[in-house]
């Protein structure tokens, strides 16, 4: 059994001075710790902790025609204090054109058991140039340094794959990043494996020649001994740009990928209806539950997937977006694009982001089946009234949303990435989606820079209301507007964190 796991089983837990710990059936029961690992015992456990101080956002300079390596800010989003709303530090990479896109830990909740573990290191794989940057934070969390670097080559040599994406750390103490590609920009969806203290290169943790066709996001459970990834497309086919010719080809991803977790290696590929470019995966944050979602951008449906009773999976359409008529567009029918979506950790709500409609969504998914909608809120996005484009046909709106002004700016692009906070109360949302893709769709956002913006949830009785006086207008960075794009709190959160 895997040393976090065992500590944990064994009752080494913690979480301040007492914690509550679920070993098996029956109320939790409450044990004493001297000292606990990383993040939280449960996730419901991680509601209750501290209110967020500071966050860790990707910046991007690459297709801005700025030629600045891409940084990691550092934004202090305490209302107390007097640097609120603004960059405190930045840490620019050593190199020009990485595209830094999303971040992970060294090690989160899924080692919480071992107290020799510690959440000291933010991972920063990059998309394009497949290098992997390892950020210390632990030594001072408000003015990051950089650790290391893991060099593209190392990669391409001990794993034949390339443009890294996701991060997330194992309950073995290892490190475990997505790929989207071979080291030539082909599609190959394998997984690099780097030790947690060292950061070397393990080489693959899926078998030789098992890697799937395509990849993007990972989430694994490993109570039901199941890993499933998701596929956006080969690098070569969306390096430069979105081209509607390529989905017609079949170039873009449209399947589910169902990992056996112990014997690394698919046992199911699940073909998506309506299922076009399958993002985010999201298992509920319980880790005895069998199901979650994924978001699939260009079809801009939320597919459940879920644990059948022989064993097997299946995945069934929950919520689906309708396109709009337009005019003045690329195309006559423009999709929401569902490009991010969160589940809280009580697993009550689901959020997602419309990146072209321009509306970020509340749902309960109570009964997972049938999520309803209970919060929308519309922040730009290209269907507002006075730009470029004219809605012919709506199912949903009366009219075109009005523009978002927000401080005296207004807000270029639409929501895009998001996070929430651990009580479920505030949710902060970025508007960059893929350089390439923010210069074709909205190239304001290249001209303007991206903003991030907080929202306040009701947790209660659903609902998204606007923070009118939070902005943090990446537009005025030192050496010109930035493309900032994931958020991550020092402590975790219901992205980066998994429960074993």
């Amino acid at each position: 059994m895997h040393t976090c796991i065992r500590a944990l089983r064994a009752g080494e837990d913690g979480g301040g001075d007492r914690a509550r710990v679920r070993t098996g059936p029956g109320p939790a029961r409450a044990t004493k710790c001297e000292k606990c690992g990383p993040g939280y015992p449960t996730p419901l456990e991680a509601m209750k902790g501290p209110r967020e101080e500071i966050i860790y956002l990707p910046c991007i300079y690459r297709n801005t025609g700025i030629e600045a390596p891409d940084y990691l800010a550092t934004v202090d989003i305490d209302p107390k204090s007097p640097h609120y709303c603004q960059v405190i530090h930045r840490l620019p990479m050593p190199n020009l054109k990485d595209e830094l896109h999303h971040s992970g830990w060294n090690t989160c909740s899924s080692c919480f058991g071992d107290s020799t573990k510690s959440r000291t290191k933010l991972m920063l794989p990059c998309l394009m140039s497949s290098r992997i940057y390892v950020v210390d934070v632990g030594s001072e969390p408000r003015a990051p340094k950089l650790h290391k670097v893991i060099e593209a080559e190392d990669i391409h040599a001990k794993c034949d794959l390339g443009y890294v994406h996701t991060s997330h750390c194992l309950a073995s103490g290892e490190v475990m990043v997505s790929s989207l590609g071979d080291p030539k920009g082909n599609g190959k969806g394998g997984f690099v494996l780097l030790d947690g203290e060292t950061f070397e290169v393990k080489g693959t943790w899926e078998r030789p020649g098992g890697a799937a066709p395509m990849g993007y996001d990972f989430w694994y459970q490993p109570r039901h001994n199941v890993m499933i990834s998701s596929e956006w497309a080969a690098p070569n086919v969306f390096r430069d740009g979105f081209n509607p010719a390529d989905v017609e080809a079949g170039l873009y991803g449209s399947h589910l990928h169902v990992w056996d977790w112990q014997r690394h290696e698919i046992v199911q590929t699940l073909p998506l209806q309506d299922g076009l470019i399958p993002l985010e995966v999201r298992f509920l944050h319980n880790p005895d539950a069998a199901q979650g979602f994924v978001g699939c951008a260009l079809s801009s449906t939320i597919q459940r997937f879920y644990k059948n009773q022989g064993g097997t999976w299946s995945v069934e359409k929950v919520i689906q977006v309708p396109p709009k008529k337009v005019k003045g567009w690329m195309l006559p029918e423009m999709p929401g694009l569902i490009t991010d979506i969160l589940l809280s950790l009580d697993d009550r709500f689901l959020y997602f982001s419309n990146w072209l409609h321009g509306d970020l969504r509340q749902y309960d998914i109570s009964d997972p089946q049938r999520p309803r909608l209970t919060g929308q809120l519309f922040l730009g996005g290209s269907i507002v009234k006075g730009g470029p484009v004219q809605v012919l046909e709506d199912q949903e709106l009366k009219s075109q949303p009005e523009p978002l002004v927000v401080k005296g700016k207004r807000v270029p692009g639409g929501p895009q990435m998001i996070q929430l906070s651990l009580d479920g109360k505030r949710l902060y949302v970025t508007t960059s989606l893929y350089s390439a893709w923010d210069k074709q769709f909205y190239p304001d956002l290249i001209r303007e820079g991206s903003v991030m913006l907080q929202i306040d949830v009701d947790t209660v009785k659903g609902g998204l209301k606007l923070n009118p006086n939070f902005l943090v207008d990446f537009g005025k960075e030192p050496l010109g507007p930035a493309l900032a794009h994931e958020l991550r709190y020092p402590g975790g959160d219901c992205s980066s964190d998994i429960w074993v």
